[in-house]
């Protein structure tokens, strides 16, 4: 029960991928945000994009994948790949800190271990940024999404209204301006 629980929200999340790849084929300058679950997908579309071009995207999405293209269900931009790479470079350069406050046995607030880590910890942040991404993807591959979509189908594509969400990510991704236009989607599958 779990387990297809899971299967699901992945297949799901490749789909919202694969309609993103689609998306970004056809159409320059916009943004994007989704959020799957085990029913399907929301999707947030930033952007002069009409509901007419994201219905078509979702059924080529679908269509590809059916036939084989597993490989659209992986995104570069994932909050999977974001998240990997948020955790390495705190954690790396954690690490450095940590390591110089042992070194020098002061407090770790200390202004001389905050200077005479800094460098390398920065150093450190590079060298988990660098490895981050690729990781982020394996991750994203292996655990958050399936581009095999088995018996899934799609039951609808509509326009909702805009929620909190919608508009929290058009701050972030449009720098909070408001000419630009926001898209609330939901689409519904089924096994």
């Amino acid at each position: 029960m779990l387990n297809e629980f899971i299967s699901r929200v992945r297949r799901n999340h490749g789909l919202e991928h694969a309609t993103i790849h689609m998306l970004t084929a056809r159409h320059q300058n916009f943004s994007a945000q989704g959020n799957s679950d085990h029913q399907g997908f929301s999707l947030n579309i930033y952007g002069d994009i009409s509901e007419a071009d994201v219905r078509t995207a979702v059924q080529e999405a679908y269509m590809r994948m059916k036939a084989g293209e597993h490989h659209l269900a992986i995104h570069p931009n994932c909050g999977t790949v974001l998240l990997t790479t948020a955790t390495m470079a705190v954690l790396a350069a954690q690490s450095v800190f940590s390591a110089e406050q042992k070194r020098q046995q002061r407090p770790a607030n200390d202004w001389l271990v905050v200077s005479r880590a800094l460098p390398s910890a920065i150093f450190a942040v590079v060298i988990a940024l660098i490895m981050a991404r690729p990781l982020g993807i394996q991750l994203q591959a292996q655990y958050t999404v399936e581009g095999d979509l088995g018996d899934l189908e799609i039951v609808s594509v509509r326009r909702v209204h805009n929620n909190p969400i919608t508009w929290f990510f058009q701050l972030l991704l449009t720098g909070g301006r408001r000419d630009v236009k926001a898209a609330a989607y939901r689409i519904e599958t089924r096994e």
